[in-house]
Formats: structure tokens, sequence, C-alpha cells
């Protein structure tokens, strides 16, 4: 071989190797695209296309949602899983799609392990939306009424499997009324039928239920907190409605797939801690009563030590 050639030929590898260096320097070069795992308008929906709209403003590429619905979360979340492990495809996560359904589902096509975490976004807490025309006033005339007409109350959900249908056990374990469940392929299908008087209730976050509430189209039962929430003032704690055992909170990260590159996940997680100092959008979120992540929460290692805490939690709850 000529020194020519042989200069040439080293010249080439040297290119090929630095390839894959290159790629993660540039990344992101597209948009990036967010699956969430529910129908639109629901929890999750709302908080992801608040950080997807935030983060796509640091890497200066778009972040897309697009929303895949279908058991419980779990259907968005196995194509999630089966991305290409590059960092164009993510998914938002809750305590249903990546803890409770390794209960309700065992032959999923997941495990906790099919996911690289990029952080914690926000908390969320637990409520209970009724109907404005429930012919009862508060909690207590609710289980009063649930008890004397067993299984005749209708109680919806997101869907077997989502956070909303934990929801909706924890507070069958704490109230033990017998309720009719009407399962959605979301939140927010489920609320509308509430808002339309086609449900008595249904289990929901306060994120989810503070607008109908605030605009006199739904009432809130009670909110699984220590204390009131600011955003609904007239909203009773579970234990001011005699419920104390209904207490909880919910969750949502950011989950990749497993084998993303080291250097993506770190660029994404840095996206998501910026989106989070913008001043618009922590009031946003606590507008809706959303606690946004702080400190360590933001640590993918903080959400790997989380998932599988959580799903011995509602192993438990769910086979009670």
């Amino acid at each position: 071989m000529s020194m020519k050639r042989a200069i040439a030929t080293l010249a080439l590898f040297a290119g090929l190797c630095a390839t894959p260096a290159l790629a993660q320097e540039a990344f992101p070069a597209r948009s990036i695209t967010m699956i969430v795992p529910f129908a639109a308008g629901g929890t999750s929906d709302v908080i992801a296309r608040l950080v997807a709209e935030r983060m796509g403003q640091v890497p200066g590429q778009r972040i897309v949602n697009e929303n895949v619905a279908g058991a419980g979360g779990a259907t968005g979340l196995t194509r999630a899983a089966r991305a290409r492990p590059d960092g164009y495809t993510i998914a938002i996560g809750n305590v249903g799609t990546n803890a409770a359904a390794y209960t309700i589902y065992p032959d999923l096509q997941y495990t906790p392990s099919s996911f690289a975490a990029i952080g914690l976004v926000a908390k969320t807490m637990p409520a209970i939306g009724l109907r404005k025309d429930f012919p009862a006033a508060d909690a207590r005339a609710f289980l009063d009424f649930a008890r004397a007409n067993p299984g005749k109350v209708t109680l919806g959900h997101a869907g077997v499997g989502s956070s909303n249908y934990i929801i909706c056990r924890q507070f069958l374990a704490a109230t033990r009324i017998e309720v009719t469940l009407v399962s959605y392929r979301g939140a927010a299908p489920a609320l509308n039928d509430l808002m339309a008087g086609h449900l008595d209730a249904t289990c929901d976050t306060a994120t989810s239920l503070a607008g109908s509430i605030a605009g006199g189209t739904a009432r809130g039962l009670v909110v699984a907190a220590p204390q009131r929430l600011p955003t609904l003032p007239d909203v009773p704690t579970s234990s001011e409605g005699g419920i104390p055992e209904f207490q909880g909170e919910g969750w949502n990260a950011l989950f990749a797939p497993r084998d993303t590159p080291g250097p993506v996940v770190a660029r994404l997680n840095a996206a998501l801690r910026k989106a989070s100092e913008d001043p618009a959008y922590r009031r946003r979120l606590s507008e809706l009563s959303a606690v946004i992540a702080s400190g360590e929460e933001f640590d993918p290692a903080h959400v790997d030590a989380l998932v599988p805490r959580e799903v011995e939690k509602y192993r438990r709850l769910l086979r009670d």
C-alpha cells in the first residue's frame, strides 16, 4: 500500500470512529417526540404540554407531544420502550404507567429496566370530583348515600392501570364503599362525562379538576392533601371530610428507552432543569395545583430509586 493510500485509509477510519461523538454533540438535530400515554386533556397531558414547550426552548428543537392512549397508559409506554434509544422519542409516565401497571398487567411488554429515567417533573394531589347536582352536600353525606345505595354510584377513571384508577382504589380502600367503576381512555373523557352529568364522581388530580371546579361545572368532594390547596380553597382535605386514610401523592417523570446514550439523557435532563427555572412555567404549574420537582428529585437516580418503591407500594394496595 502506498503512503498516500495509507494516509487516506487512516483518515477515513478516524472519521468513522468520530461519527458517534459528533452525533451526540449535535443532539438534538431534529424535533423530539414525547409520548403521552393518555388522551388529551388529562393531568399527564397538561403537564406534558407545559414541560415540552419549555424544554424545547432549551436545546433549540421542538418537542412534539403525541397522545397514545390505551390500557391505562400501557400502550404508550410499550411504544416508548420499543423506540430507538437515540433521545428522539421520550415519554411522560406516572405512578400508574410506571409502578401500578406491573401488578395490574402482569403480561406487560416492558419492565422498569426498559427505561432510562430523565428526571421527575412534578408531583400532584389526588382528588375526587363530584357532578354539580349530586344529592350530597359534603363527603360524609356522599358516603352515607353510597352505603345506602351499594353499587349505584358511578366513579370514573382514566383506565385500569392509570394513576386515576389508583386514586379510585385508594379512595375505595379508605372508605369501604361499593360503587360501579367506569373506565375511560383518559382523564379528560371521564371529566367531560362528569360535567355532562353522566357520571356521579371521578377520581383525578387537583391539577385536572381545578378548572371545572372553579368554573362551577363540577364540585370538589375532597383532596388527599395535608392542607387545603390555594387553588381549591373551598375543597376540604380528606381528613376534614372524615376520610383521613385517603392520602397520597402522584408524580410525573420523563423516561427514555433503555440504552439511550448517557450524554443524550444528560442533555434532556439539563433541558428539564432549565425549563423548571422559568417563572411562567412554575406559576402555571402552581395554578394547576402541581408541585414542581426540586433538588435531587430532578436526578435520574432519584427516579430510579423511586420507581421500585412505588411498584411495591401499589402491589400491596392492589392485591389486598
